[in-house]
């Protein structure tokens, strides 16, 4: 499987954008030839991003590294997705950022917890978009998750030791 910021730059390809910015704990040349993006500084991708979408993975290292300080540096006509896991977000810090048009916009597909409660601050507001955690709704994924779960029921149907089981 691709990395989920190549899937996004091929994504994008066809809105003619002028320029990807990359973070990472360092350059990766050949991640960056791939899609012809430029590496960066995390405080630099701030700076420059229209549109800021999180890919990483959640360590000790990206808790909550989407906070105050990254929102004070973005633009305030800029977009801030996040597709990665709701944990590199400090939620109370953005939903101030989006309140008080520190930034544009939000869109969200993880949450901390999940589902986010319904009477949540985020959900107030017209400028932040939240989805049930379904970035990864490929055709291709669903379409596996399908074939486990049908070939599941087939296995314990028959009483025979199912993949992936889930024991409660």
């Amino acid at each position: 499987m691709k990395p989920r910021r190549v899937a996004i730059a091929e994504r994008l390809a066809p809105f003619k954008v002028k320029k990807f910015i990359y973070t990472d704990v360092a350059p990766r040349p050949e991640l960056a030839s791939i899609i012809n993006a430029e590496y960066v500084s995390f405080n630099e991708m701030a700076k420059q991003s229209d549109f800021l979408a999180v890919c990483c993975a959640l360590t000790p290292e990206t808790k909550e590294i989407c906070n105050k300080d990254l929102f004070s540096k973005m633009k305030n006509t800029s977009i801030f997705i996040n597709t990665s896991r709701g944990g590199v977000v400090n939620q109370e810090d953005l939903y101030e950022a989006l309140s008080t048009g520190q930034i544009a916009g939000a869109g969200l597909d993880v949450t901390v917890p999940e589902p986010l409660p319904t009477s949540h601050p985020l959900f107030t507001l017209k400028n932040c978009v939240i989805l049930p955690h379904i970035a990864s709704a490929s055709y291709t994924t669903r379409n596996a998750m399908s074939a486990l779960a049908a070939n599941n029921l087939l296995l314990g149907l028959r009483g025979e030791k199912m993949i992936k089981e889930l024991k409660l």
